[in-house]
């Protein structure tokens, strides 16, 4: 009798590729879920004390009762209209003049020591200053935030509006386009990678310079609301204003990555 032998078994690749999707979905639930777990020990265990390391339990009704009193969604507004107005503020400047430097050479070797001066300073350093000049208020805020979220962008716009194909430029230049046209249907498809890139960096930086302001001189939002519960040695608030500010800044950031995802359609088109 002849022996038969049977082929092994071949793994369907769409299974495969099902399984890994699924996984890689998972896998922030998963790391969320191991640091809750590492953190319910820590506190069972009583490795520190707990106002220095408060259970999750205190910190979520920490959360229930700022919820419930306001003062949770109050504070959180204040900070979202600074950092949202100074993101504004601060992307719309580094637009402009980072299209104006990569234009203009002699802009660049005029502003470049500046900029670098400023933006090598942390921005703890002269938010003192900031609040000196512009007072107390939110406006203050928005500057810090514009201030700390400018150069990314102003980077950004400059390499990418430099990176454009200097074969494209004259074969359009040779077709008689306009300035217009240079800008629209070159210029801008060019540099759009790299400004999605940098505003993917300053929307999660807005937050920063947000608080920091709030930290030198303010009567609201989650910066003076850490402050606050800090001096009160209240660590559960101190956590849920600080997992706040953390939610803002993914929330912002999938944001900018959605928007990247449905503005470049085409490049992932076209690399087809």
């Amino acid at each position: 009798m002849q022996a038969t032998m049977q082929k092994p078994k071949q793994k369907n690749p769409i299974q495969t590729n099902s399984l890994g999707i699924n996984l890689r979905r998972l896998a922030p639930i998963l790391t969320v879920g191991v640091v809750l777990l590492a953190w319910h020990w820590v506190t069972v265990l009583e490795i520190y004390p707990a106002f220095i390391i408060p259970p999750p339990t205190a910190v979520f009704e920490a959360f229930q009762e700022a919820v419930t009193s306001g003062v949770l969604f109050e504070n959180t507004m204040t900070t979202l209209e600074e950092m949202l107005f100074g993101l504004f503020f601060g992307v719309s400047i580094g637009l402009v003049l980072g299209y104006a430097i990569a234009k203009i050479p002699l802009l660049e070797q005029i502003l470049s020591p500046i900029i670098v001066a400023f933006q090598s300073t942390p921005i703890v350093a002269y938010a003192p200053l900031l609040i000196i000049w512009f007072g107390s208020g939110p406006t203050s805020k928005i500057v810090t935030t514009a201030v700390i979220v400018f150069f990314p962008i102003l980077i950004n716009t400059i390499v990418g509006i430099r990176s454009a194909t200097p074969q494209l430029k004259d074969l359009m230049l040779s077709l008689n386009a306009t300035r217009w046209q240079m800008f629209t249907r070159l210029e801008v498809p060019s540099a759009l990678p790299m400004v999605l890139a940098g505003l993917k960096t300053s929307s999660t930086l807005a937050v920063i310079g947000a608080v920091v302001g709030e930290f030198v001189s303010s009567g609201s939002g989650l910066g003076y609301l850490v402050t606050l519960a800090r001096n009160q040695y209240d660590t559960p608030l101190v956590i849920v204003a600080v997992l706040t500010m953390t939610v803002i800044a993914l929330s912002l950031y999938s944001f900018v990555a959605f928007l990247e995802w449905r503005l470049l359609a085409w490049q992932r088109r076209s690399s087809r």
